[in-house]
């Protein structure tokens, strides 16, 4: 075997079709296109949405609901992975940086602190809201939960 012997593996290149060029190709004429309407011409792009005039779908259907304006949108962290977090890195203060650098939160998010699980070390716990329950936790074993 040589690099002059190399060749790619039966039937995995297809030719090119080779469009609008006379009769003898089998795709003179047309080239494909069919006959006539838009899809025919050069510098045809359908827009998005669009149906072939008939209503489109997101013109058909009604409007409903609304998005309210002043939501404030948290990545919620539950106290078992504080534990874990604290354990694993040995802190005795957990702050937003230490969630991003654990990859729990990205550096544009907000973090709230849930109730969901059991906290066993005295942790001061820094973040931008918690639950009434994790602030009860986290008191409980002696820490602080501090609000950003």
């Amino acid at each position: 075997m040589n690099l002059s012997s190399l060749r790619p593996a039966q039937g995995s290149n297809k030719a090119r079709k080779r469009i609008g060029r006379g009769p003898g190709s089998g795709m003179g004429g047309t080239s494909t296109r069919g006959h006539k309407g838009a899809k025919s011409r050069s510098g045809y792009s359908k827009k998005i949405g669009f149906e072939g005039g008939q209503m489109p779908l997101q013109r058909r259907v009604p409007k409903f609901g609304f998005k309210n304006i002043n939501r404030v949108e948290y990545k919620a962290v539950n106290l078992d992975a504080l534990q874990k977090l604290a354990e694993a890195k040995n802190l005795t203060k957990v702050g937003v940086n230490d969630f991003i650098e654990a990859g729990i939160i990205s550096s544009n998010q907000l973090v709230k602190v849930l109730g969901n699980g059991s906290l066993t070390i005295k942790l001061d716990v820094e973040a931008n809201a918690f639950s009434k329950s994790a602030v009860a936790a986290i008191e409980a074993v002696g820490g602080n939960a501090v609000k950003l």
